[in-house]
């Protein structure tokens, strides 16, 4: 891939400036200075990565191994002891819940049974050391707004036989896009100066942090890394049976696309490496072929396994140099950027990389209140921390949700059920307007429910509603 390297005279003068800016913020550390200025000069040089289409190449089995394919794991639980000892798992605990109308980080939503993410992945994590005698701990990476109320939430867990850790993402100047100054010094000395710069953040982190090092001394070899808000994302032993025997560098899950997903990353095969495709690096001339699932089958579920000691020799060679994601916002009325990194992009630089592509079961975010009702729902139960989908539910696709801004929070979207209705049957729901929903209530096939402007709509308890168009109670 050709890539220029040299900052023009104006970047580099725009650069300069900018670091001895940078020198004077004494509010993060050299090593998020350094690695900030890494970044913008990457971005100055214009290192853009573009994607030869023609070069493109559908991944073979050997390179996106199929789950079916990978070995069964022995029954011997000190075999299995013996793997669950080499791993660590990592959830990314960035993000708050601000779309979801929360305060505080994501992961202590509830999402069934009182239980939140953070919940959820502990009892998880508890039942794997209590079942095999092994210590998998769970690392945590925050950023500075998830921090301190994550400090204070896993004091509940104090008596739990998981180790947790936590440590923080690197805290990055947001740029001010007209002087290339760092927004913290126009006077902007709170929150809204900074920003996280995204996932690929965590390999720089986890060193800096001294997490990896120390994980590496205790005989840890793997890292499970996976967004906090993915209730499939649970550890498989037959996933990191395959990567310790086949000397997997990294492996990057991914499953079918389906056309809700036609906007997440694939991965390709180019110039001989694995690597992933996003969106965004696609000549516009071939957006629509990329969003097909006809020639691009599978996307990126962001569930990703990591050797660490090849984290470790590429962190300390500067080889990780992800594609920069170039995230513009306004702030004050200042207009500015914030350079991002995605971890997933790292595939390429890793020796031995492959995806391995899991079962659906293994993708099952929760970003929106239409997420939240299909997990609270009987379409899922919930056992030792895992969340289990019905088996009486026939379709393998899950039903499609759409809920009015109405219900876009999650207070609104809790008052408005009396109980989560039914939907093992269902295919599609869409809600629009001012409606409650009753208790008992049965949904089936495609049902679509608007309330007319200035009306409340009250489905009552008990209603079974199947293929229904509904715009008031007399159609109920």
């Amino acid at each position: 891939m050709a890539s220029a390297a040299t900052v023009s005279p104006v970047g580099t003068e725009k650069l300069s400036n900018l670091k001895s800016a940078v020198a004077g913020l004494n509010q993060i550390s050299d090593d998020e200075k350094n690695g900030f200025i890494n970044l913008v000069s990457r971005y100055l040089s214009g290192e853009a990565e573009h994607v030869e289409w023609s070069k493109i190449l559908t991944p073979t089995d050997e390179v996106v191994v199929p789950y079916d394919s990978l070995a069964q794991i022995s029954e011997d639980s000190e075999e299995i002891k013996k793997l669950l000892n080499k791993l660590v798992v990592l959830k990314l605990n960035g993000g708050l819940g601000t779309t979801m109308g929360c305060t505080g980080p994501k992961s202590v939503i509830e999402v069934r049974d009182g239980l939140t993410f953070l919940d959820l992945i502990v009892i998880q994590i508890e039942n794997l050391n209590s079942k095999y005698g092994c210590n998998v701990p769970l690392l945590l990476m925050n950023s500075f707004n998830t921090h301190d109320d994550t400090l204070k939430i896993v004091e509940k867990y104090s008596n739990s036989s998981v180790e947790i850790h936590t440590f923080n993402q690197s805290q990055y100047p947001r740029l001010v896009v007209d002087d290339f100054s760092p927004l913290p010094s126009k006077g902007q000395t709170g929150k809204d100066g900074w920003y996280p710069p995204g996932h690929g953040d965590v390999f720089p982190s986890l060193k800096n942090s001294g997490k990896l090092d120390a994980l590496l001394s205790q005989g840890k070899e793997y890292v499970f890394i996976a967004n906090s808000d993915n209730l499939g994302a649970v550890v498989d032993m037959k996933i990191l049976s395959h990567l310790i025997k086949n000397k997997n560098e990294y492996c990057m899950e991914v499953t079918p696309k389906t056309l809700a997903d036609v906007k997440g990353g694939t991965l390709i095969s180019y110039e001989g490496r694995v690597q992933l495709l996003e969106i965004a690096q696609v000549p516009d001339e071939h957006v629509n072929e990329f969003k097909s699932i006809e020639k691009f089958k599978i996307f990126n579920t962001n569930n990703l396994w990591v050797n660490l000691k090849a984290i470790k020799r590429l962190v300390e060679a500067d080889g990780l140099k992800m594609e920069i994601i170039p995230n513009p916002k306004e702030v004050d009325g200042f207009k500015v950027l914030q350079l991002e990194t995605a971890a997933g992009a790292a595939i390429k630089f890793f020796d031995n990389a492959i995806g391995v592509n899991v079962p659906r079961s293994r993708f099952l975010p929760v970003k929106a209140t239409s997420d939240l009702l299909l997990v609270q729902s009987d379409l899922y139960t919930l056992d030792n921390g895992f969340v289990i989908r019905n088996v009486d539910r026939t379709n393998p696709a899950n039903p499609s949700i759409e809920l009015g801004p109405e219900f876009k929070k999650v207070g609104s979207f809790l008052s408005r059920f009396k109980s989560i209705p039914s939907i093992v049957e269902l295919d599609s729901l869409k809600v629009s307007g001012d409606v409650w929903f009753g208790s008992g209530i049965i949904l089936k096939g495609h049902v679509s429910i608007t309330a007319k402007p200035g009306v409340k709509l009250e489905i009552p308890d008990g209603a079974l509603l199947q293929d229904k168009n509904i715009i008031g109670p007399e159609d109920i």
